[in-house]
């Protein structure tokens, strides 16, 4: 005879229950949730435990072989993050019959540009926050393809990028431009020698650090003929790499700037050797109403007033 699983009702435990299951599915065990979850292990061994007595079902295994769900552990996975986004869903259509804007706005950043003077991160912080003093602001750091990602997902409501390419179903704010050079670091044969000096086939050989991203035009004729030998999409790495003096890459001026003026770096050919790369905020193209998303983008384009060179996009 077939087990039945008769659920009833679902209340605040049990949702809280599946956010627990989705975390460690997400986190890939029990031991990578406890930072996620700000909760013990064993607090989270008995959620899960808790939850699988509940629906009666095994969701996942644990032990040496490692973390695995199981084929009905997947399917309440599937149905707890439709759950979980309706649930969100709701929450922001009643947050947005408000007068003022409530709910929460998640943001997230490409590396470097939080404290970048040119984004005005800090400044459209601090207008947004006395607007909407109601709204929990969440900010993280990623990767831009990640980001764009999540934006088209509804995971994340707006994303700084640097431009690498447009999609379509994203809407496009500029910031501004960044030129980019190719550095070497001072123990790499050519960090002495003159540009005069340094053909084309020496720089085409140098190992090169690029971002492993899809490129645009400009940089594509940049780096099609050279030595593509590392991956790093992030500049605090990247800049590492460089000053092992095995590897070039190219980097925005302002985040090469104080490594060349401690004499760490150097720039080859600049005349030649260089590209346009533009910085933007990304959101989601769509007609459902969002109004802590729509007054950010709103703070965004009054601090970033139109006059500002053309975006290369």
């Amino acid at each position: 005879m077939a087990i039945k699983h008769a659920l009833g009702q679902l209340g605040d435990y049990e949702i809280r229950q599946l956010k627990v299951f989705k975390a460690v599915a997400d986190c890939g065990g029990f031991s990578a949730a406890e930072t996620l979850l700000n909760i013990s292990r064993p607090t989270i061994s008995i959620h899960i435990a808790n939850l699988e007595s509940r629906l009666n079902l095994i969701l996942c295994r644990r032990g040496r072989g490692g973390f695995a769900l199981t084929k009905e552990g997947e399917v309440i996975y599937q149905q707890t993050q439709q759950l979980l986004d309706a649930l969100e869903g709701f929450r922001n259509t009643i947050n947005n019959l408000s007068s003022t804007p409530s709910g929460k706005l998640r943001v997230a950043l490409s590396d470097s540009f939080a404290n970048d003077p040119r984004c005005q991160f800090t400044a459209i912080i601090n207008h947004y926050a006395h607007q909407a003093p109601a709204v929990e602001v969440t900010v993280d750091v990623s990767h831009m393809i990640e980001m764009e990602r999540k934006v088209l997902n509804d995971e994340l409501d707006l994303a700084f990028i640097p431009y690498h390419r447009q999609l379509e179903g994203l809407d496009y704010i500029h910031l501004f431009s960044d030129r980019c050079y190719l550095y070497c670091g001072a123990s790499h044969p050519l960090f002495h020698q003159d540009d005069s000096h340094i053909s084309n086939t020496q720089i085409n050989a140098i190992p090169l650090v690029h971002a492993g991203l899809q490129p645009h035009e400009e940089v594509y004729q940049q780096i099609a003929a050279m030595n593509l030998a590392a991956v790093s999409y992030h500049y605090e790495t990247r800049v590492a790499l460089i000053r092992s003096g095995i590897y070039a890459s190219f980097l925005p001026e302002n985040i090469a700037a104080p490594y060349v003026q401690d004499r760490q770096l150097r720039a080859i050919c600049p005349q030649t050797r260089h590209y346009s790369l533009g910085a933007a905020v990304i959101s989601k193209r769509t007609s459902q109403p969002n109004r802590a998303r729509t007054l950010f983008i709103q703070t965004v384009q009054s601090l970033h007033q139109q006059g500002k060179p053309n975006a290369p996009y």
